[in-house]
Parts: structure tokens; C-alpha cells; sequence
């Protein structure tokens, strides 16, 4: 009897072993986070051959506050939602316009940062003023962003696709199209660093809109980012980052 005890005392023992050894696992488990390659100042290869910017803080933040492990994953941002839905990643954060269409694929977080498109153009150019002069001309866009669906409603007379949007800036700057449109943010940013005085923005900004952190649907992570991203939002954390890559806080 005592026999029998003891070895049902040593399996308990040995499955309340194995629930820690597993869930210890799952803590530790290193996420997947998508981020784009090449999207000034969200994120990008800094000098040190590290991925930075705006979206890497923030997500570095989050991440910390939420107890996350993780690693990030460079690629286009054209797979960042396939990647979402197939379960290659389990998060991505790279200026994702939260739209009606994409939410049928993926879940969001809490809306992290507002932002428009913008036109940008040749500086010597004189007759695109804005998204309404568009109409007959060649626009070079990013592929699989929103700025592809706007610009198919103006009439262009072709859009240039890039998988890179530096590689659309430079299709203007080198003549081979008459206009670029991309987020705001973005733009303006190239135009006061790469443009070097050959382009420049016109127009108010469009289809303003928020970027949120995408998450495959369903995911058990959601309410942990919504969680820490508020607690950065109200004490202040959110607003220094911010004003690191756009030298102010936000409005």
C-alpha cells in the first residue's frame, strides 16, 4: 500500500514537473516579428548593420513591458500578411494602415500612430500640385500598399511598381516617373535627407489613416500588446520615442 502510494506521489510529482517544463517553454518562446526592410524612419538598417527606427523602439517597448522574447524578421512588406495568415510570424509592425479589407486576414492592435499619403514630384516640376493633377501621369507606388489602391482612383495614366519605395523615389528623381506617392511620414523624410534638393512634396495629405500592429486572427497576444502599448501611451514612454525620430512629441 505504502509501495503504491509513494509511486503515485513520484507521478504527480513527475506531471507537475512536466506542466512547469512546458509552460516555462511557452514563456520563453521567441516570437516572430515582421518588420519592413527598408522604410525610413520605422524601420531600417542603421549604420551598425542593425534593423532601428520608430517602429523597432516601439515594439522593443512593448515587447519589455509585455515580458515578449522575440526576434526580428526583415522582409517586403508585401509578405508581412501572408506571413500573418500562414503562421510564419507572429506579429508585424511596419506602418500597417488598419483597413477593412486587411482585417478580414488579420487582427490589429489598438491604432498606434496616424498618418496620410502624400505626393512627391521633381522640384522643378510645376503642374502636379497634388493628387488631382495625377490624372494621365506615370506614379511610381509601392507594391501591396494602400497608396496602390488610392492611386488606381486617379487616373494615372500607368503605376510603376516597386517591391522597395526608395526605388520609386529614385524612378522620379531619375525621370522615369512623373510623381511618387507613399505615407507621409516616409516621404518627407526622404525628401530632407536622399532627395537632396531634387524633389519635393505638394498637396495636402489623403486618406488619413492609423498604422496598427498586425497579429494572425485570433491571436493570445493581442490584449497583451494592446495592454502595453496604452501603459507607454499614458506615461509618457510613447511620446519620447516619438519625438527621437520626428524631433517633437506628437500633437
Amino acid at each position: 500500500m505504502k509501495s503504491m502510494m509513494k509511486k503515485k506521489g513520484l507521478v504527480a510529482l513527475m506531471i507537475a514537473a512536466l506542466i512547469l517544463l512546458i509552460g516555462g517553454a511557452a514563456h520563453a518562446e521567441t516570437l516572430r516579428v515582421g518588420v519592413d526592410t527598408a522604410f525610413v524612419p520605422f524601420e531600417f538598417k542603421g549604420k551598425d548593420g542593425k534593423y532601428t527606427g520608430f517602429d523597432v523602439d516601439l515594439w522593443d517597448a512593448i515587447a519589455k513591458r509585455a515580458g515578449l522574447d522575440y526576434q526580428l524578421i526583415p522582409m517586403d512588406f508585401n509578405g508581412l500578411i501572408p506571413g500573418l495568415t500562414t503562421g510564419n510570424l507572429d506579429v508585424a509592425i511596419a506602418a500597417i494602415f488598419i483597413k477593412s479589407s486587411r482585417e478580414k486576414a488579420i487582427d490589429f492592435s489598438h491604432p498606434y500612430f496616424r498618418a496620410g499619403l502624400k505626393v512627391m514630384v521633381r522640384s522643378e516640376n510645376q503642374d502636379i500640385k497634388g493628387p488631382e493633377d495625377l490624372k494621365g501621369k506615370v506614379v511610381a507606388v509601392k507594391t501591396g500598399t494602400a497608396t496602390v489602391d488610392y492611386a488606381n482612383t486617379l487616373g494615372a495614366a500607368k503605376l510603376v511598381k516597386f517591391p522597395n519605395i526608395d526605388q520609386a523615389y529614385l524612378e522620379v528623381v531619375t525621370g522615369g516617373a512623373d510623381a511618387a506617392m507613399h505615407d507621409t511620414p516616409n516621404v518627407l523624410y526622404y525628401i530632407k535627407t536622399a532627395g537632396n534638393g531634387r524633389v519635393k512634396a505638394v498637396g495636402a495629405d489623403v486618406k488619413a489613416a492609423y498604422y496598427g500592429i498586425g497579429l494572425p486572427q485570433g491571436s493570445e497576444l493581442r490584449d497583451k500588446v494592446n495592454i502595453a502599448l496604452l501603459e507607454i501611451m499614458e506615461d509618457g514612454e510613447y511620446d519620447k520615442i516619438y519625438a527621437k525620430w520626428f524631433g517633437k512629441a506628437p500633437e
